[in-house]
Formats: structure tokens, sequence, C-alpha cells
């Protein structure tokens, strides 16, 4: 990935905010919540990348795919943090080993992390891909928890400047 070139900046709205909201309200994330917004970044990644790849974030029904890839190929991986170049893709490995997608998408919720409130007209951008045998092949790290300590579970990580362009994947995937 070039970073002056790739990542494609999509602005979150009021309505995809308070959709997105609504939708983390109904889910139950079984796994470490590592912050406030967890759920919500989850949320706004899918409602993002529906916006970018469909052309419109409403053709994408949140909680049609619990407990599968968020798009039938596609696993939106999002982050919120402040946006750089050495941030990583990061997939749990435990996540990696029951789920199979063949690309993995990296976006950031343009947030600070010690306030990490998103708000409507935050940017988010979409970083790039990964395919799920680079995700397979990737190095393992333990995890801290961003109060201090470990984690408690472990990542396969890519760089997100190791990641392919976003204009590289293909044009023909399906929503589900």
């Amino acid at each position: 990935m070039d970073f002056a070139r790739d990542p494609v900046r999509v602005v979150i709205s009021a309505e995809m905010l308070h959709a997105a909201e609504l939708a983390a309200s109904l889910s139950h994330v079984n796994r470490t919540i590592a912050s406030p917004v967890d759920t919500l970044t989850g949320a706004l990644g899918e409602l993002v990348w529906a916006q970018y790849y469909f052309g419109d974030w409403r053709k994408h029904n949140l909680v049609k795919n619990i407990g599968k890839s968020d798009f039938a190929q596609v696993e939106i991986k999002a982050s919120a943090f402040r946006f750089n170049p050495r941030l990583n893709l990061l997939v749990r490995a435990d996540y990696h080993a029951k789920r199979k997608p063949k690309y993995y998408v990296q976006v950031i919720i343009d947030v600070d992390p010690k306030n990490p409130r998103i708000v409507p007209d935050t940017n988010a951008f979409i970083c790039g891909f990964a395919t799920g045998d680079e995700v397979e092949r990737a190095p393992l790290r333990d995890e801290k928890s961003k109060r201090g300590g470990g984690a408690g579970f472990r990542t396969k990580f890519i760089p997100i400047l190791k990641l392919h362009p976003i204009s590289e994947l293909p044009k023909d995937l399906k929503q589900f």
C-alpha cells in the first residue's frame, strides 16, 4: 500500500452512525472487548465497506451475517485508532481458525484512541486487503491490553503498508 495514494476515505454520516449504533446494541460479541467502541467500530467498518464497494451502505444488513463472514468472501477488520502508517491488519488467531474468508479488508476509523468517540463526519479509511492465505502465513503475536498487561489472545498481523491496494480486489464479489 502506498500510504499517500491508496487509502480510500469514507466519511461516516449521522445516519450511518445511527444504524451502526442500533445494530451494535442488538449484537452480543463473544470475545474480549478492548474498547467501549469495539462493537460499534466493527459495525461501522462493515457499513463503510458497503458504501465503498456497493455504493450504498443501506444495502448491507448488519444482523444477517452474525456468526459468518461479513460479506460472502470478505471479512472486514475495523479498528478505531488515529490513522497512521504504523498500523496493522489484526486477525485474532482463534477467529481465523473458525472462519476462512477469501479476503480480509482493513478499515481504520480515525479517532483518538485516548478518547475513542465516534461522531458524524468522522473519517474512515479503507487501507487495503490481504488474502486468507496471506493471513494464514502471517506471524502471531500476543496482544497487550490497552489498560496494560496481556489481553489474553493472540493475533495474526500484517502491516497496513504491506496490504494490497483495495483497487486490486475483484470487482464482482457478492454481498452474501
